[in-house]
């Protein structure tokens, strides 16, 4: 049978780009690709870019005290948001430009619509035409989820806190997660009075439950109210806002509710399940370890397979799914020893296993040290860095790495080479310090903590 394409890609995010680039490109394949939303996807749009860019933006009032601690007259500063969100437009349409290009480039055929299947080798876009292909991939990520409560229509999500018209002065954000924790801390540096409400009993679930504590009460030294063990029961329209109303009936006003209570897979309403395709109770796409689903010709990769939500994985299965079907050389992505950051304030940054999943497994030895970095004792600034390592004790190798505090992300990407080469805490040792700097101090860790 002829096939309009070798691979219709459904999904213009990291994942669903990458993989079309390299089938074309590089495997000589006739691709097409639709995306019923903007070129880029959950990071470029609405995720990882353009959070992390309003990260940088909500730090600079520490950076202008500790400024003045080292002898610069700083003026008083004022921000402006609808300049901030223009100039972040403005940015997000250049990343969407140069994703169309390299697709272009590439000779992928985009189709700026939505797309469902009609069987295993048929697409539809709602423009009406239809496209056979031999190859179905699905990358079209996840969504925002928000419980229905009496209310749910008058909370925002992540996807619309890039756009808002002005900066509210009171926001409640609902959920503990990374996502949630964030915009807590971007906020809050903004200048927003920020509430959180978390229903467990500690924000950042499945983090080292050290390592979270520390940024928990980095983010309260910082001014922001964190209420764990509460969750929303209503939400109501007022003057003065959004009145949100917990489970024991305590009512408060906000000016915004931002619900940030985890994101499902954005898989409804395409034929899937219809076609044989296995779906999870949350709606991800089941897959083997080569991103093929129980129906030969479909694939899937990224966060609509729910395995580990993070950009970088999505783009390695893309780029494996890829290499293995249209290249020829057979590849499974790792999803061993990822590493990853959590943008808050401090930030975190962790690679491994935390202490709690070494002790289940295991003897381990834990080295934790804080201590004020030079740059903020310097400005007085109470601020405190965590580093911390957990080391097996019967191979001395580190099973783990988590550090809180100023860059952590940077740092721990540098961490996570060696790490995922297996080294131990000896390699650690034989490595001379660069001083003075912070991350100095996880190659002069002699002594352990605690045995677990």
């Amino acid at each position: 049978m002829a096939f309009d394409y070798d691979l219709f890609v459904i999904g213009g995010g990291s994942g669903g780009v990458r993989a079309a680039r390299i089938a074309a490109a590089e495997g000589g394949a006739r691709v097409g690709l639709a995306e019923e939303s903007r070129m880029g996807g959950t990071c470029v749009i609405r995720g990882c870019v353009p959070k992390k860019l309003m990260v940088f933006a909500s730090g600079f009032p520490e950076i202008f005290k500790e400024a003045q601690a080292f002898g610069w007259d700083v003026p008083d500063m004022a921000f402006d948001w609808p300049r901030f969100r223009r100039a972040l437009e403005t940015e997000l349409d250049r990343l969407e430009a140069a994703y169309r290009r390299t697709l272009q480039n590439a000779g992928v055929v985009m189709h700026d619509a939505r797309a469902v299947l009609e069987d295993a080798h048929t697409v539809r876009i709602a423009t009406g035409e239809r496209f056979t292909t031999k190859h179905v991939l699905i990358a079209t990520g996840g969504w925002p989820f928000v419980p229905k409560i009496p209310g749910a229509e008058l909370a925002v999500t992540s996807n619309e806190m890039f756009h808002l018209p002005a900066l509210p002065k009171r926001v409640l954000v609902v959920g503990g997660g990374y996502i949630a924790s964030e915009f807590a801390c971007i906020l809050n540096g903004l200048g927003v009075k920020v509430t959180q409400y978390y229903r467990g009993a500690q924000i950042l679930r499945g983090f080292d439950d050290e390592a979270r504590g520390h940024v928990v009460a980095g983010m309260a030294a910082h001014g922001i109210d964190i209420r764990c063990n509460r969750d929303v029961a209503r939400l109501e329209k007022v003057a003065g806002g959004v009145r949100a109303v917990d489970m024991t009936g305590v009512a408060a006003e906000f000016d915004l509710v931002l619900y940030a209570t985890g994101r499902r897979p954005n898989s409804g309403g395409m034929g899937l399940a219809e076609l044989g395709v296995g779906m999870g109770a949350s709606g991800q796409i089941e897959v083997d370890g080569w991103s093929q689903t129980a129906v030969p010709s479909i694939y899937a990769v990224g966060d609509v397979t729910d395995r580990l939500n993070l950009t970088p994985v999505a783009i390695r299965e893309g780029h494996a799914f890829a290499d293995t079907v249209f290249r020829g050389v057979a590849t499974r992505a790792d999803h061993d020893l990822v590493p990853s950051a959590v943008f808050t304030q401090p930030e975190l940054g962790t690679v491994g296993l935390t202490e709690e999943q070494a002790k289940a497994l295991g003897p381990a030895d834990v080295y934790v040290t804080t201590f004020r970095p030079m740059r903020g004792a310097f400005a007085a600034r109470p601020d405190k860095v965590l580093m911390k390592l957990v080391v097996s004790v019967a191979t001395g190798r580190v099973l783990g790495c988590h550090i809180v505090g100023p860059e952590a992300g940077e740092m721990i990407q540098v961490v996570a080479v060696a790490v995922k080469m297996g080294a131990t805490k000896a390699d650690f040792d034989r490595t001379v310090a660069v001083h003075p700097t912070m991350s100095e101090e996880l190659v002069t860790l002699r002594k352990a903590t605690r045995r677990v």
